[in-house]
């Protein structure tokens, strides 16, 4: 009888912690992973009173139209150029490699970008930074373009997965700095994958 009370105290503990114990809210492990970043009081980077209400971004659906294999035409010569960002800083950039892909029958290109600074810190050696403009800024998405992470392939061609498109930390808190989308890198198309709009409902 002591044993079956136990197990009883035991496994009420257990339903009532995993009431407790909200799930982390997305469709794909990207989406998860952001959520759980952005809920996280150490690495997020909403304002306080965001965070305490947060259940999660609003994504677009993830589609598998917007996975898309580029080709990569490497550019070695380039020099470091200043981006500008929201702030008075610039980041030293220079454009690695121009990407060209097709998407519903269109031809498209976008620069990508690696920072003079980034790569010489620990696990970014072979980080590229791809930030893009499309036709859902200021509507569905936000206005200021969004960044996806990429590293450098092997060969010469590199997938990218739109639906991992995220807003730059600005999107949420005006104390960040954040590099702006170069006007080169937009894409007259509407790009319905990756993050949308903080805020909109």
């Amino acid at each position: 009888m002591k044993y079956f009370i136990i197990v009883i105290i035991f496994t009420t503990c257990l339903v009532s912690c995993a009431q407790e114990k909200k799930v982390i809210k997305g469709d794909t492990d990207f989406q998860r992973e952001l959520n759980a970043e952005y809920k996280d009081a150490t690495t997020s980077p909403l304002k306080d009173k965001d965070r305490k209400h947060f259940e999660g971004l609003e994504f677009f659906k993830f589609d598998t139209t917007y996975v898309v294999t580029a080709a990569l035409q490497r550019t070695p010569n380039t020099a470091y150029f200043n981006m500008k960002t929201t702030t008075d800083r610039v980041s030293k950039e220079r454009v690695y490699g121009i990407l060209t892909f097709e998407l519903n029958g269109t031809s498209y290109k976008l620069n990508i970008y690696q920072g003079k600074d980034l790569i010489k810190r620990e696990g970014y050696e072979d980080y590229l930074f791809l930030p893009f403009l499309d036709e859902t800024n200021g509507l569905e998405s936000y206005g200021g373009g969004r960044y996806i992470d990429a590293r450098i392939p092997k060969g010469d061609t590199m997938e990218i997965d739109f639906n991992k498109a995220y807003n730059p930390y600005c999107a949420y808190n005006d104390k960040y700095s954040c590099p702006i989308v170069p006007r080169e890198n937009y894409l007259k198309i509407r790009i319905e994958a990756g993050v949308k709009a903080f805020g909109k409902h």
